[in-house]
């Protein structure tokens, strides 16, 4: 009972913060049970890891053909579409 009258005072102060954390509490639990299950591990979202090459963002207009190429690809390979065109122009200045 106590503990409710908390979360109750928490969300009146603070409104998104405590479902934000509940949400990614989940969503690590959920990740790590489909690892098990499957015995892969699942790629990260969001930032790129940190390496010693700096990321730097920037805006760029793609034609909608090569837009649609890159989700289709990073959807059949399991990550983000931004890392399919960085892969690629990374291939083609090395």
């Amino acid at each position: 009972m106590l503990y409710s009258v908390l979360v109750v005072i928490f969300t009146i102060w603070q409104p998104g913060n405590i479902y934000r954390l509940i949400i990614a509490r989940l969503a690590k639990s959920f990740k790590k049970a489909i690892e098990e299950k499957l015995g892969v591990e699942r790629p990260s979202w969001g930032q790129p890891k940190k390496t010693s090459d700096k990321y730097q963002a920037i805006a760029i207009r793609l034609h909608p053909k090569i837009l649609l190429w890159a989700k289709k690809e990073a959807k059949r390979r399991g990550v983000g579409y931004q890392t399919v065109i960085n892969e690629v122009l990374l291939k083609l200045a090395a």
